[in-house]
């Protein structure tokens, strides 16, 4: 049977739209940059994956005649989108081509079977957990920044280390970053039971599915996750997510946590710390951003220098009564944590001039960015 339906340009770019990320990369396999388009009794299923994350999206549609096939994403997705039509008709006529109308435009598309597309997970039913969508947006975006690149070394650090907990009756839910040079923690306390959560002992999340996951929580008010051995499984209605999980050891973040005394800490106000670091990044040199803290008589001294630009210097009030500190630090580092923070003021501990620095407030509850020094 070959396809065709019509269905509403608006349903179909939402649903298009969805895939998008998943679909336009660099891949192995000529498929994977086409979209599975599988037809129901009233809708269209749309399908992409990149063998890593993979994402099923349903939209109503007229369904003329049952079929599937798979067409390029990208450009199916810009037909659509500049289509002045409120209906698209596709219709698919030999060797996979379709003919597209929308409203006076006609546009003939090669496609490829669908039987080369690769086969969606397949997932239980039964260990399903709902969550407030916005614990997961707010646990990601305190700590995505701070994943390791691809090109990294260390394996581990490419994903975000998940981890669930229950503390005297209370759930909680715990996602932790490092690119080896600084490390993010957020915990969330969660109103659900987390006792059906399959869990390893140490999941990991890879980076572009921690991504694809921040986007399939957004406009929704909650949504289901199951853990499985291989696999996590993101559900809502319409919707149905499948990120793959890798394998490694993540690195003992409490032992560097437990390592800083939370004696010697300095008060800084994040607004104005924040706008500081910018201006003084501009004479930053290198790839490390490398710039100088003094820390002295209730006064924070910020410099960087360039040698072929120049050098710059601002001066910071802080609250701090300890001995002087001289510090280095990657000012990017600082920058990146203290934009995901919401707090006016921002609780700096930093043991010597040697130390790792650590960032909290009693505002952003549940997180932790310690940034490691750097030799001046």
């Amino acid at each position: 049977m070959t396809l065709n339906c019509s269905v509403l340009q608006s349903d179909f770019i939402d649903g298009l739209n969805r895939l998008q990320n998943i679909t336009n990369k660099r891949v192995t396999l000529a498929i994977l940059s086409n979209v599975l388009i599988e037809t129901t009794n009233n809708s269209l299923i749309l399908t992409g994956t990149d063998l890593e994350v993979g994402l099923r999206v349903e939209v109503p549609a007229e369904i003329h005649d049952q079929g599937t096939l798979t067409l390029p994403s990208k450009k199916i997705f810009e037909i659509v989108r500049e289509s002045g039509s409120d209906t698209i008709t596709i219709q698919e006529t030999e060797n996979s081509w379709v003919i597209i109308s929308a409203g006076l435009s006609t546009y003939n598309l090669a496609g490829m079977p669908s039987d080369e597309y690769p086969e969606f997970p397949e997932y239980e039913e039964d260990n399903f957990v709902s969550f407030e969508a916005g614990s997961f947006t707010d646990l990601i975006d305190k700590v995505i920044f701070s994943v390791a690149n691809e090109e990294e070394n260390a394996y581990s650090l490419t994903n975000v280390l998940f981890e669930a907990e229950k503390r005297e009756e209370r759930s909680f839910l715990r996602m932790i970053s490092s690119d080896g040079h600084r490390l993010s923690i957020m915990e969330k306390d969660v109103a659900t039971d987390i006792d059906l959560l399959n869990l390893d002992s140490g999941t990991l999340i890879p980076k572009k599915g921690v991504q694809e996951l921040k986007k399939f929580c957004e406009n929704r008010d909650s949504i289901e996750i199951s853990f499985e051995e291989k696999q996590l499984v993101a559900r809502e209605n319409e919707a149905i997510m499948v990120i793959r999980l890798k394998k490694g050891e993540f690195p003992q973040y409490s032992a560097i946590v437990n390592a800083i005394q939370l004696d010697n800490k300095i008060q800084i106000e994040r607004g104005p710390f924040l706008d500081s670091l910018k201006r003084i990044n501009l004479f930053t040199e290198d790839i490390f951003h490398t710039i100088q803290l003094e820390i002295e008589n209730g006064k924070m001294t910020l410099s960087s220098q360039n040698v072929d630009l120049g050098n710059a210097k601002d001066i910071q009030d802080v609250q701090y009564g300890g001995e002087p500190l001289l510090l280095g630090f990657n000012c990017r580092y600082f920058i990146d944590a203290l934009q995901v923070m919401e707090c006016d003021t921002v609780d700096a501990y930093i043991n010597s001039n040697n130390s790792p620095c650590l960032l909290t407030s009693d505002v952003d509850k549940g997180f932790m960015g310690i940034i490691m020094p750097m030799q001046l």
